[in-house]
């Protein structure tokens, strides 16, 4: 299965997994008296258009290479990835206007049940980050990467939730408001998250050279090639799921320009077939003195 796919096969995992919560969390709220938990349910909901948002994302960069984009349109990705942190901002910022509502008014503590529903939704949540975060790896997807974080910081917010319940049900009249602080700290950590997530999509998007493993192993792997002496400059900038390169090597400054010109093709196709995850591979040739 390639990386394309696979992604597209975590983000509707994601889909379907925060539609159910979202449901879930907005029907314990309103029943169990819990703000805390209606704020998950309205970043659960967020979520869920973000997952889409992401899921149309990984259709586009899927398109092949053309006349305008002969690099793919890979670069897709870390815009859609700008798009998957307004949809936190906007949540963190809904979370907290409401909450600071909910504190200054009076209302009932929550259900005890409430704490079972959010026990449920943290393991949940958890074992879902988990899960789209070694995609996102796998594939070496940001948009990818920023779902998860979605999912852990909806780990998180619930983790909040059912503190401020509890502090609400152990001390009784007066702490009624424990679980709306809770959902208040919880938007100030989907604030902190979004940063978090934003800043290696922004980096991709610069071309930020923040490869030193791959452009090692780049650089390992090509002297490996049969009239490679040694390798020079090393550029790599990323692409939807895909590295593309700019690579000067050094062979012996003797030998003919075609033969050089067929060096460097036997080690184009060489780094490519040994990392599949390589784009565009560009081969400069200096002479060894």
């Amino acid at each position: 299965m390639s990386n394309e796919q696979t992604a597209i096969r975590t983000t509707y995992f994601s889909i379907f997994g925060n539609t159910a919560l979202a449901l879930i969390k907005a029907l314990a709220g309103i029943f169990g008296n819990s703000y805390a938990l209606i704020a998950d349910a309205i970043e659960s909901t967020t979520d869920i258009f973000a997952s889409f948002l992401v899921l149309l994302g990984f259709k586009y960069a899927k398109r092949p290479a053309d006349e305008n984009h002969p690099y793919g349109h890979g670069k897709i990705e870390p815009l859609i990835t700008f798009g998957v942190v307004a949809f936190l901002v906007v949540s963190a910022t809904i979370i907290a206007y409401e909450s600071i509502q909910n504190i200054q008014t009076p209302h009932k503590i929550p259900k005890p049940w409430t704490l079972i529903i959010l026990g449920l939704i943290i393991i949940w949540k958890e074992i879902s980050y988990q899960v789209v975060i070694r995609k996102s790896k796998q594939t070496h997807s940001t948009s990818l990467k920023a779902d998860a974080w979605h999912h852990r910081s909806d780990a998180i917010t619930s983790i909040m939730a059912f503190v401020g319940i509890s502090i609400a049900l152990l001390f009784g009249k007066g702490y009624e408001s424990a679980d709306d602080w809770a959902a208040l700290c919880a938007s100030t950590f989907i604030l902190y998250n979004s940063y978090l997530i934003v800043r290696p999509a922004l980096g991709e998007v610069m071309d930020e050279q923040v490869y030193d493993d791959l452009i090692a192993e780049i650089r390992e792997k090509s002297t490996q090639v049969e009239g490679v002496i040694n390798t020079e400059k090393c550029f790599v900038r990323k692409s939807g799921m895909k590295f593309h390169v700019d690579l000067h090597v050094v062979v012996n400054s003797e030998i003919t320009v075609k033969s050089g010109h067929t060096i460097a093709h036997q080690l184009k196709d060489y780094l490519r077939q040994e990392m599949p995850n390589l784009g565009h591979v560009l081969i400069h040739i200096e002479p060894h003195d």
